[in-house]
C-alpha cells in the first residue's frame, strides 16, 4: 500500500499565496520507486487538469501554461514530500488539488485538498 495525503488547502485571496503539501508513505513505499510526483486539479463541473510535476530524481519540472511564472513545484526527497506553491492567485484557481506520485507501474492519487480563492 501506498498513500499520498495532500496538506495545506484553504482561502486565500486573489493575489494571495498559498503552499499545499503532499507527503508518500506506506507499507509498501519504496522512496527511490517513486520517479515522479505531481498536481492535478479539479473544479466544480470541469474535467481533472494537470498543474505541474516534478521527476524526483533529476528535478526536472513540468507546468501547464495557465499556472506558468506563479505556481513553483519542489520536492524534498528526504521527507518523501512535494510541495506547491501558489503566488499571484486567481479565482480560477478555485479547485481541488489532487497529488499523483508514479511508482514503477503504479499511478497513485491523493484524496485532494480545496483550494478556494476569493475575488
Amino acid at each position: 500500500q501506498v498513500h499520498l495525503v495532500e496538506y495545506g488547502g484553504g482561502l486565500v485571496q486573489a493575489g494571495g499565496s498559498l503552499r499545499v503539501s503532499c507527503v508518500a508513505s506506506g507499507r509498501t513505499f519504496t522512496p527511490s520507486r517513486m520517479s515522479r510526483m505531481g498536481w492535478y486539479r479539479q473544479a466544480p463541473g470541469k474535467e481533472r487538469e494537470f498543474v505541474a510535476e516534478v521527476w524526483t530524481s533529476a528535478g526536472n519540472t513540468t507546468y501547464a501554461d495557465s499556472v506558468k511564472g506563479r505556481f513553483t513545484i519542489s520536492r524534498d526527497n528526504a521527507k518523501s514530500t512535494v510541495y506547491l506553491q501558489m503566488n499571484n492567485m486567481k479565482p480560477e484557481d478555485t479547485a481541488v488539488y489532487h497529488c499523483v506520485g508514479t511508482m514503477g507501474a503504479m499511478t497513485i492519487w491523493g484524496q485532494g485538498t480545496q483550494v478556494t480563492v476569493s475575488s
